[in-house]
């Protein structure tokens, strides 16, 4: 079966993704595919490199873990049944304290924090699509970070729904309630971009 055969206009569940061979790498939103852009540039991979590294760094010896691409995180409306599951999303880095939501294919149910790196081509979905169902899934920080632009932007959840950060560029520091202590400065994310 290729990608092409499939009707882009049916909507699809998890149960569907795991019989999927496809060569590309996809990404289900509420039931519809989509396709993820070609492998990311240079810079994409490092800046995804170093935030990883310092969570990975900050994380020794706590109960969270910290997750990179390709890392499936499945966004359930109700219940675990694969059948019902119509969100299936590989987020660029991904913070999960609570190991109950861990298991062998990765992760169900909503990580604390995920990290989005923009890349040519993918903003209209990291910023509108993904931002719905992170919010809706109860996602308590998404992180959004444009290598082109050298912004980061932190959204926050707050009563159900995200309040956005200012934005934030070299020269900020980014800290979270989520991890106490943690400090990522921008001036390192962006070294070399």
């Amino acid at each position: 079966m290729q990608l092409s055969d499939l009707d882009l206009n049916k909507t699809y569940s998890y149960a569907d993704y795991l019989k999927w061979t496809f060569e590309d790498r996809l990404e289900l939103i509420k039931g519809k595919i989509f396709k993820m852009t070609p492998a990311p540039n240079l810079y994409h991979q490092d800046i995804s490199a170093v935030i990883s590294g310092e969570l990975y760094s900050y994380l020794r010896g706590k109960p969270c873990k910290v997750y990179s691409a390709p890392f499936d995180v499945r966004l359930p409306r109700t219940g675990n049944i694969n059948e019902k599951i119509y969100t299936v999303v590989q987020p660029d880095i991904c913070l999960i304290c609570d190991k109950a939501k861990l298991d062998k294919r990765g992760c169900i149910g909503a990580p604390d924090i995920i990290v989005e790196i923009l890349s040519p081509g993918n903003n209209q979905k990291e910023l509108r699509n993904k931002y719905e169902v992170y919010e809706e899934s109860g996602v308590l920080e998404y992180w959004i970070i444009s290598p082109q632009d050298k912004t980061f932007l932190k959204y926050v959840l707050v009563e159900g729904k995200y309040q956005p950060s200012k934005l934030m560029t070299i020269g900020d520091v980014i800290t979270t309630p989520i991890l106490p202590g943690f400090e990522l400065d921008l001036e390192t994310a962006f070294e070399g971009v």
